[in-house]
């Protein structure tokens, strides 16, 4: 229920001036004013809404999607556009996405957050200080606002997340590494790149296949020309404990003369069709199925607003699956903002129309040229279930999700279901994950990239991730190098390429693909990423269940530390690791900032002496920069080239000790797989906490899971003592067999074979002393 008057964090009032109203929102405790429209110029017309409301300050976060080259907004009127389309994250303008909610941070660092829960396309203007504010012009729809009030930033982000929905649990495998391409020239060809990445022993989980793979671009066929052992090399991938995944565009391909060769190809093979009997597709101003055009050529559009799409979807995907013998693991979504290469369609537009051409074009790429604001995409008059396209353009790729969705669960189940989306709404995270779309292979993608995920991260979507090496244009040698020890970090984490404009061939970009060198320096980055697995595993259960950011800005942890507030070259996955990569050509010195806490160097235990302040990394190629907070218990697992052996192995843990000497964390453990573990009684949470310094209590919720591949935690490394114990034990019997020693700053104690199961149920306790 919701709080009572007197347990809200706010006051409203209504401030009338002439024939106009403001509503102005206060938080109580400091009286600040953290949402008013008392501005005048407030409209409200069927094709155009414009309205302002005042800022408490202008820390400014959020608005997307967008290339933006700061987290922290550059308030100086600057316009961005929100209406999703297919344009690389390169300039300025409208990208895949439409995310119309913005952070504030307020002086006193309390923050909160506002959705405009609005699915037309509109301009945000951002106004300056000593009056900040922003200016909402939309051009349709209504004016609904959702405020969040914190009081600090992660809780209001949290509650923003918890509103639209949580994110998708992913799979256990998919926190792997992934390597994909779009110019495989054939299936020998991604075969080799398989090949030598295994006799690399570089880690590697998940083969990707671009719309290569298919007869003619076309959705839910194989070419049996150039692929004709496709499904033996899926086989081959599942016997190694990997996986596939297969794209799946949005245009369902309507040239009679290619769905006659699909046909031969793929017999059975009739989904254009199938969609016309099914009443599928999005209609144009006549009635008819609106005809585009996308990678096969001549193409309609599966009205994903339609709840039977799903079933439509989930038959087509049967199809590729068993029919086919495609047996892939999960779905990629791509050029649904809907994409189209034609404008509105084969037969264009209706030229008189003020939903193609609206009085106010919201300086929305395309409208710039002649007002069409169907530029790359559909026609706005055309019709779907959901509404005219001109009001539910920006949720086409939303429902789309919710219906692939839908029908994962009903193919995979009792697997979890997983498909990562380019295009997206608000609350698309609970359905889908997220990439970033066609970057580039140049140095400043780096740092837009980790922009880009920390904004994705508040707007729900726990994982996502950036093309590692930049998908258009030949790879630098060093930049490659370099974006795979930031890319190690991402929380989803691809290495996926284009082929470039024809004739030209862009070389692959994979690691086995460069040389010895560079394997040596990719293998350890890639190996930490999978040691602790476990940890970013806990940190996905963790944004499922209540709400909290993976991947994050450093103000999220420490709000009132100032410095931090536009920081935006490290970031934070979850709470207790830093990661401070070099993103400049030739850069062999990160400025990194620490907090006031305790920090530690990972591979050696040495602390960070100086706090608060920046230092100076030497960051030769070989190296990269992670460090540890002190007062989290950080789990691990001795790693291996796949997650399912990685699993097989034994687990430990990390104790990063704070000022007091103590730490505190847990582990999220299931099988990895399966969907709901956490409501089904299949899955364990192990917390570890200190109640005073030498003394760590592993308790556990069992759940009822039994699964043999639990495993035991066998070694304990302690961050921040200055000497090594004399003795220890475990539940108040002495270890006599274990094995302790001082790498470097990190003490380790081996060799103790807790398992997550005490015999008696009970609480494990190891405690340890220093004479």
């Amino acid at each position: 229920s919701p709080p009572s008057s007197n347990e809200q964090l706010y006051d409203v009032s209504v401030v009338e001036y002439g024939p106009q109203f403001g509503v102005v929102v206060r938080r109580k405790s400091t009286n600040t004013t953290v949402f008013s429209t008392d501005v005048p110029g407030m409209t409200f017309s069927d094709q155009f809404l414009q309205i302002t409301t005042r800022l408490p300050s202008d820390n400014l976060y959020g608005f997307g999607e967008h290339n933006h080259r700061q987290f922290k907004h550059d308030m100086n009127w600057r316009t961005w556009s929100i209406f999703t389309r297919d344009s690389g994250p390169v300039g300025p303008e409208n990208l895949y996405g439409a995310h119309p909610v913005y952070l504030n941070l307020e002086d006193d660092e309390n923050a909160n957050m506002v959705l405009l829960k609005n699915s037309n396309g509109m301009d945000i203007t951002l106004q300056p200080s000593p009056n900040p504010a922003v200016t909402y012009r939309v051009i349709g729809g209504i004016l609904d606002f959702y405020i969040f009030m914190g009081p600090s930033p992660e809780q209001a982000v949290q509650q923003y997340i918890q509103s639209i929905g949580l994110p998708v649990m992913p799979p256990y495998w998919s926190l792997g590494f992934h390597l994909s391409r779009w110019g495989y020239k054939d299936l020998e060809d991604m075969q080799m790149v398989i090949n030598r990445t295994r006799d690399a022993g570089i880690p590697y989980d998940v083969q990707w296949a671009d719309i290569d793979y298919m007869y003619n671009f076309m959705d839910f066929t194989y070419d049996k020309s150039d692929w004709p052992g496709l499904p033996d090399l899926v086989e081959d991938l599942h016997r190694n404990n990997q996986k596939f995944v297969v794209i799946l565009d949005s245009g369902i391909a309507s040239n009679t003369t290619l769905i006659h060769g699909a046909k031969q190809n793929s017999p059975g093979f009739n989904i254009y069709q199938d969609g016309i009997d099914k009443k599928m597709y999005v209609k144009d101003v006549s009635g008819n199925e609106l005809i585009g055009e996308v990678w096969p050529g001549q193409t309609a559009y599966p009205d994903f607003t339609r709840s039977n799409t799903m079933n439509w979807w989930l038959k087509w995907m049967r199809y590729l699956h068993k029919n086919q013998s495609i047996e892939f693991d999960a779905l990629w979504i791509d050029m649904n903002e809907p994409s189209n290469f034609v404008d509105g369609s084969i037969h264009s537009c209706n030229s008189s129309s003020k939903l193609n051409f609206p009085p106010y074009g919201a300086h929305i790429l395309g409208t710039e040229i002649d007002g069409r604001l169907f530029s790359k995409t559909l026609c706005m008059d055309s019709h779907q279930h959901w509404g005219r396209h001109y009001d539910v353009h920006n949720l086409y790729a939303h429902s789309q999700t919710i219906r692939i969705h839908d029908a994962l669960i009903n193919m995979s189940a009792p697997k979890r279901p997983w498909a990562i989306t380019r295009s997206s709404f608000v609350g698309t995270g609970k359905y889908a994950t997220k990439w970033m779309g066609d970057n580039q292979s140049k140095w400043p993608q780096l740092h837009w990239s980790i922009i880009s995920i920390m904004e994705f991260s508040m707007f729900g979507f726990a994982m996502n991730g950036a093309d590692i090496c930049g998908f258009w244009y030949e790879a630098d040698y060093e930049m490659c190098l370099r974006w795979h020890q930031l890319g190690a970090f991402y929380p989803f984490s691809r290495n996926h390429n284009a082929k470039g404009d024809n004739p030209v061939i862009f070389k692959h970009q994979d690691p086995a693909g460069w040389d010895e060198h560079f394997i040596d320096i990719v293998k350890p980055v890639l190996l930490t990423r999978y040691r602790l697995l476990p940890y970013l595993y806990t940190l996905m259960y963790k944004a499922h269940e209540e709400g909290y950011m993976v991947m994050k800005a450093l103000l999220f942890e420490f709000p009132k530390d100032r410095n931090t507030w536009s920081v935006d070259r490290q970031f934070l996955l979850g709470p207790a690791l830093l990661i401070s990569p070099a993103l400049e050509q030739n850069q062999t010195i990160v400025d990194a900032y620490f907090p006031k806490a305790r920090w530690y160097e990972y591979h050696t235990g040495k602390e960070i002496t100086q706090t608060g302040v920046v230092h100076q990394l030497y960051t030769p190629l070989d190296k990269f920069n992670l460090h540890l907070r002190g007062g989290y218990v950080i789990p691990w697992q001795e790693p291996s080239t796949t997650t399912h052996q990685s699993r097989t192995n034994f687990m430990g843990i990390i104790i990063a000790l704070d000022e007091n000497q103590l730490a505190n964390g847990e582990l999220f453990w299931d099988d990895g797989e399966s969907l709901e573990t956490y409501k089904n009684n299949q899955s364990s949470v192990l917390t570890f906490t200190m109640v005073k310094a030498g003394e760590l209590t592993f308790d556990f919720q069992t759940n009822n899971y039994r699964a043999a591949e639990l495993r035991k935690i066998q070694v304990i490394e302690i961050y921040g003592l200055d000497r090594i114990p004399d003795k220890v034990f475990v539940d108040d019997i002495r270890v006599d067999d274990y094995k302790i020693r001082q790498s470097e700053k990190i003490i380790q104690i081996m060799d103790l074979h807790i398992y997550f199961f005490n015999i008696n149920f009970s609480p494990w306790v190891v405690r340890w002393e220093i004479d």
